[in-house]
């Protein structure tokens, strides 16, 4: 069996029981189960939700995203091997991690394969949460142009790049397109301040002004328990980027939680220590595929000038990157995941025949 052919690139196209659209996303595809579906295994699971809550079948796909395009390579590579595995394993792993610590739930009910989760409806903080403990990446480039407020936060004189900072920062930006909200651009991931949320709270879907301070109580203390677990593996925590939303528990309760993923290398920024230490940094995480890519083409402004997007989407759908670099990407994303948690990472050899017979045969959900 060909590489290609251990990739779920697809992953859209599952015979999924559910009436509703499919929601795809750069990564993961959604599927929401009916009502009949989700009532039946809340009580065949023993799912600890209401009776009534949705629930949707969460597909992790080995597609490659970065700077807001899909990325393939030659040979048919629609995407990086053992990837999707990788991300879902790391995932896995920091939210046992939370749970055990006292931190909040995750909207993962079940884990029924290595690319799948069985997950509750969540209503999403139109906020991501990003913590930086590090100067680098879009901070440093604002910071080596003269610029001494991040997202409202005064940032000292005389740091250098890379340089791990004072202490860590919550610099905040938009989930999605948020419209008519006084200083906040109608666009996709801009960067806002704790006060553009305080006060219009409602408007970034949180339930209480209250809840700002639990948000970032939460990703304080996530963020501390994944920098103290990699500290032990000699890893560096730098950055990273948490999602949280409202579900309803089983007693009727609303509660905040974190989603999507935490701690990936799709979310955060991994540096070894050794290497730091010695004055280079080498990243175990995407942001060593988006150096490369900035390499492999002779005119990076394309990837870097949000204005030039449609060059941008040109250039990944016109060009096939050369399968060692997806390979690359596969080494690190699997060698990071196995390092956290320590073990053999678990990766399938023909992987969409194996979630469809696993969602037939265990939870009655494809005909």
């Amino acid at each position: 069996m060909s590489l290609a052919d251990k990739v779920l690139a697809v992953n859209d196209d599952l015979p999924i029981r559910t009436d509703k659209p499919v929601h795809s996303g750069k990564v993961r595809s959604v599927y929401w189960l009916t009502e009949t579906d989700s009532r039946r295994l809340i009580q065949e699971k023993g799912y600890p939700v209401a009776p009534d809550a949705p629930l949707a079948v969460m597909v992790i796909s080995d597609r490659i995203s970065a700077f807001d395009c899909i990325w393939t390579g030659e040979g048919g590579m629609r995407g990086v091997p053992g990837k999707g595995a990788a991300l879902n394993a790391i995932s896995n792993h920091w939210f046992k991690l939370f749970r055990d610590n006292g931190l909040a739930d995750s909207h993962i009910l079940d884990i029924p394969h290595p690319l799948v989760w069985i997950v509750q409806k969540a209503r999403p903080v139109m906020v991501e949460a990003i913590a930086r403990q590090y100067i680098t990446g879009s901070m440093w480039r604002a910071y080596a142009k003269g610029e001494r407020e991040f997202c409202g936060i005064e940032i000292p004189d005389g740091l250098q790049r890379d340089q791990k900072l004072p202490e860590l920062l919550i610099t905040p930006s938009t989930k999605g397109v948020l419209k008519g909200i006084p200083g906040v651009p109608e666009a996709d991931d801009v960067n806002i301040t704790r006060g553009n949320i305080e006060a219009n709270f409602e408007a970034f879907n949180f339930r209480s002004r209250d809840d700002i301070d639990l948000y970032e109580k939460l990703l304080k203390e996530g963020f501390d328990v994944i920098s103290e677990e990699l500290e032990k593996l000699d890893q560096i925590f730098v950055d990273t980027k948490f999602e949280f939303g409202y579900v309803t528990d089983a007693g009727g309760e609303e509660k905040l939680i974190y989603m999507d993923e935490v701690g990936t290398p799709d979310s955060s920024r991994i540096w070894d220590g050794e290497q730091y230490r010695a004055g280079k940094v080498v990243e175990n995480s995407k942001e060593g595929f988006r150096q490369a890519l900035l390499n492999h083409f002779p005119e990076p402004d394309i990837l870097l000038n949000k204005d030039r997007m449609p060059e941008r989407q040109a250039l990944a759908r016109d060009n096939e990157l050369p399968a060692s670099m997806l390979m690359d990407v596969s080494a690190t994303y699997v060698g990071i995941a196995e390092k956290i948690i320590g073990g053999k990472l678990e990766i399938s050899d023909n992987p969409k025949a194996e979630l469809i017979e696993v969602l037939r045969n265990g939870y009655g959900l494809i005909d």
